[in-house]
């Protein structure tokens, strides 16, 4: 959740301040994992070692209450890392990963980290980069659940999908990128059942239509009036 789209992805790119022969020894130094569809990369609350940089595919990180209520921090691809880092070999995960996609993963365990980031500066500022990234993340997402209200939350969930992954076809803009309500409702930290009747009342009123996976946003200005009320 953020509100803005801008700067989304920049941690994706924390490698690429390394030259090639650089990157190539950062990467042969780990330990390739594949974690099929569905499969955690790490869990809440397990011993944590290290990081896990995403080669291919896609990892939802989130957050489990003792309720069982999830929310999600974020949805990271390729050339993210998560899960860390952890160094000192004294701290458990804090949140849960799990592949949303078969994915293709570096495993880099701590002891390897504090090798590489001694024998790499440019790995160290690359991790700093990184985390940097990490952290405007998390902010968002604590501004957001701070001083916007849950419907607000779902217009600019909305705005965003329709920003990022949004096809314009006339006055619409059609979303090809299936998302349940009970992702929704991790994403905006509230229920499946209260995005279900959002949704529908959104329909009701003519500013989203819903074909099979498909999401199309007749009123962008509906949604827009939704956030900007005053």
């Amino acid at each position: 959740m953020s509100e803005s789209v801008d700067g989304l992805n920049l941690g994706a790119h924390f490698l690429e301040g390394l030259s090639s022969d650089e990157r190539a020894q950062v990467l042969a130094a780990g330990r390739a994992v594949f974690a099929r569809q569905g499969e955690m990369v790490f869990s809440q609350g397990e011993y944590h070692d290290g990081i896990f940089i995403i080669s291919r595919g896609q990892v939802r990180v989130y957050y489990t209450a003792p309720s069982g209520r999830e929310i999600t921090l974020a949805y990271w691809t390729a050339g993210h890392f998560v899960g860390g880092p952890e160094i000192s070999g004294f701290g458990v995960h804090m949140w849960s990963g799990v592949a949303v996609e078969d994915c293709e993963i570096i495993a880099l365990s701590r002891r390897t980290l504090q090798k590489l980031l001694l024998q790499i500066p440019s790995f160290a500022l690359a991790m700093i980069d990184g985390l940097i990234a990490k952290g405007k993340c998390y902010s968002s997402m604590a501004q957001m659940l701070g001083t916007r209200s849950v419907i607000e939350r779902l217009a600019q969930y909305l705005l965003n999908l329709a920003e990022l992954y949004g096809i314009g076809d006339g006055n619409t803009v059609v979303i090809n990128r299936k998302a349940t309500h009970d992702q929704i409702a991790a994403m905006v930290g509230s229920t499946r059942q209260w995005v279900t009747m959002m949704m529908k009342r959104f329909q009701n009123e003519h500013i989203i239509s819903i074909e099979g996976n498909t999401i199309r946003i007749d009123r962008i200005d509906q949604l827009k009036k939704i956030l900007f009320k005053d």
